[in-house]
Parts: C-alpha cells; structure tokens; sequence
C-alpha cells in the first residue's frame, strides 16, 4: 500500500471535533487533521480563531484511498452530518468559524461538489437553500495536539454524547456499509 496514491478533501462544517469523529470511521479515510482554513493569517491558535478574528474555518483535512471511498460518497456524508442550510452557525456554534464550506483540491472535486449540491437542491433533500461556499483549498493550518482525536479521546466528555454522538449514529444509520469494522 505504500505506492497508493492517495487524496485530499477539506471540508468546513462546524466544530472540527465533531467532523473528524465522523470521517475517522469511514473505510478508505487514512487519516484527518483537525484544523483551519480559508483565512487571513498564517498558523492562526485556535483561540483566535474560534474568537472570529482570523477568517478561518474550523476544518478538517481528509486524506483518503478514492480506490476504497471516492469524492462524492465524502460529500454525501458531509452533508448528511451537518447543517448545509445555516449562515456562519452549527447548531449554538455561531460565526464564520463554523460555516458550511468545500475547499477543492482540484477542478473535478470542485464539479462533484456543484453536482452534490445541485441534486440535494433538486431533490429537497432540506427544508432550506444549500450555503455551502465552494472555494479553492489554500494553506491548512493544523490545529494544536489537544484537538487532534478529540472524540476517541474523551469519548464520555459531556459535549461528545450531547453533540458529536447524534452525528454518529446518522453516519451509522445511513452510511453503515461504509463504515470500518
């Protein structure tokens, strides 16, 4: 497998500790950092950031085997996992911190993202307009230690039963065939 030729996804949508819980579990994903992206300032701390005061969006970046698990299926669960319909927020997550946004890695993530949204948009798959921004990736920044694995590592903290659990259980009710064993 070392001659595998993996890829990047990034993608903002919400607090990071909630998205990494939920693409860790997926077949095919090797690794996610939590982090930030899209902002202003170089290897912003995260207290600025979730402060709103650098631009950035708590993000992660998915490195993943498209033999195993390909774009759009990333896609699908990204949009299953969060809110695509709110401005700036995640549930009591409030700023742009914590929008809703795909930074593409190449021309072809970014023509599967537009194609994802234009079906959920088609289909009603939400009550409300898809606000998912489409922007080029540009430099990530990864998030300090203690915010890397967050939900396996404090698993029975107050926060991952109440927020992070009810996005697993959607991962495992609708992606289960997905899913590492």
């Amino acid at each position: 497998m070392s001659d595998q030729k993996f890829e990047l996804a990034t993608f903002a949508n919400g607090c990071f500790w909630c998205t990494e819980a939920v693409f860790q579990r997926l077949q095919g994903v090797v690794e996610v950092k939590s982090g930030f992206t899209g902002g202003n300032i170089k290897n912003p701390p995260y207290r600025e950031v979730v402060m709103g005061r650098t631009g950035h969006a708590e993000a992660i970046q998915i490195k993943y085997n498209p033999e195993i698990v390909d774009y759009k299926t990333l896609l699908y669960v990204f949009f299953s996992t969060h809110d695509p319909t709110t401005l700036n927020r995640q549930g009591y997550d409030v700023g742009e911190q914590y929008r809703s946004e795909i930074f593409y890695h190449a021309a072809s993530q970014k023509e599967i993202a537009k194609s994802v949204i234009n079906e959920l948009e088609a289909e009603n798959t939400f009550e409300d307009k898809i606000v998912t921004q489409l922007s080029e990736a540009s430099d990530f920044y990864t998030a300090e230690e203690e915010h890397q694995n967050f939900y396996n590592n404090f698993t029975e903290n107050r926060y991952c039963q109440l927020i992070i659990e009810p996005k697993l259980a959607t991962l495992r009710k609708k992606f289960s065939h997905q899913l590492k064993s």
